[in-house]
């Protein structure tokens, strides 16, 4: 039997972290690409150190043209997104790094692996396991540690852009662990927050005055105490960050982009690459599964795992797990599963409407429990197969 009686952590990490700027860089070459050919093929890695962005990997189009294009404004759409995060420090500065560009066309072994032929349906783009997890411990169905880190870094953010608090600079880390009854969280055992700013004069304390109003707006009434622990800059200033403060890469933040470590992860990261990866669309499906079981009631948690094989259109396997809290036999979920989502990489990328320009966006607190935007980014977050899933099982 599963614990019910515990103290659970997570982190999140802000959209100035150096891996977070990478990521974000990677997703919104992704996007540039997507913009001009759906079917683009991207897969782009971003390093980032003092006064320095490098970006290479492998993209492909088949108007040749557009693609030289898109090679020419790489320099610019690293640039914006350096500045939209807010870095204008002397050592990383989205007017003056170095940007350089060693992207390439994809590789013809790769592409004969996934593209589809007269007598071949379109295949994963490599071999991996995906999972996807729900539960019924927020609103979003997400385990509330993640969430609640990343609410705490979107509301700093917010309060750093529009000029509210000036102070603050990019660069941030979070930290929540939650104390578990009975299986539902019941209380903040402790908060950690390491924020960048600008004064070198202030100490933790001031930053703590300053972050402190901002943290409780966020978490749910009751659950902060008088007894929560604080530990906000614990080691005192904290002015050099981003990229010059620590060397940045693509996807260094699996678990801040996931679950925060409550629920398994493939290994394979996300940014920068298109959904023809099962390593991005097939994970993106995995959550939209497991959240639509748990919102048609038939478990409090849910994980869903898929496996795929390079070339290979169908998974090999679809596994749901309920944790000891379904209504349902897991053995129904999976062929429920199978029957109403086509899960080859074109039939995810279909369902969920995936080739588009929507990725940039999730390159920062987290690709899961986001609110379905109005253009199709976040799809996944949909609940719209809770009556289809009813039916079938």
């Amino acid at each position: 039997m599963a614990r019910q009686d515990y103290i659970f952590t997570s982190e999140s990490v802000s959209e100035g972290h150096p891996d977070k700027v990478c990521d974000r860089i990677s997703d919104a070459v992704l996007d540039a690409l997507l913009s001009e050919e759906p079917e683009a093929r991207v897969a782009c890695e971003t390093f980032a150190t003092t006064n320095r962005v490098v970006i290479g990997g492998e993209i492909g189009l088949a108007d040749k043209a557009k693609l030289t294009d898109c090679m020419d404004r790489v320099d610019d759409i690293a640039r914006a997104c350096i500045k939209d995060i807010g870095y204008e420090q002397d050592k990383f500065h989205h007017a003056t790094c170095k940007i350089t560009n060693l992207l390439h066309e994809q590789s013809a072994h790769i592409a004969q692996g996934v593209d589809a032929s007269d007598n071949k349906e379109e295949g994963a783009g490599d071999q991996g396991i995906m999972f996807g997890y729900a539960t019924t411990e927020t609103d979003a169905l997400m385990p509330a540690p993640i969430q609640y880190a990343h609410a705490i870094l979107r509301r700093l953010a917010e309060v750093r852009k529009s000029g509210e608090q000036p102070t603050l600079r990019p660069d941030a880390k979070s930290q929540v662990s939650l104390r578990y009854a009975n299986g539902k969280p019941v209380e903040v055992m402790s908060i950690v927050l390491s924020t960048q700013h600008a004064d070198e004069n202030q100490s933790s304390d001031d930053i703590r005055a300053i972050v402190e109003p901002y943290i409780r707006q966020v978490m749910p009434d009751g659950l902060i105490t008088p007894q929560t622990e604080w530990w906000v800059n614990p080691t005192g200033k904290f002015v050099i960050g981003g990229p010059d403060g620590d060397a940045g890469l693509t996807g260094r933040k699996i678990i801040v982009d996931t679950y925060g470590g409550a629920a398994p992860h493939g290994g394979g990261a996300f940014s920068g690459k298109d959904p023809t990866k099962v390593d991005r669309s097939a994970a993106y499906v995995a959550r939209y599964l497991a959240k639509n079981v748990v919102a048609a009631g038939m478990a409090e948690r849910c994980t869903i795992q898929l496996s795929y094989a390079i070339g290979v259109a169908k998974p090999l396997s679809i596994y749901a797990e309920t944790h000891g809290t379904g209504e349902v036999d897991p053995a129904a979920i999976e062929r429920a599963i199978g029957q109403l989502v086509d899960l080859t990489p074109r039939g995810i990328r279909h369902h969920l409407q995936l080739n588009r320009p929507i990725y940039e966006r999730t390159a920062a607190y987290g690709h899961f429990g986001r609110e379905p935007d109005v253009d199709g980014g976040f799809s996944w977050e949909r609940t719209d197969l809770v009556d289809a899933l009813k039916g079938a099982v």
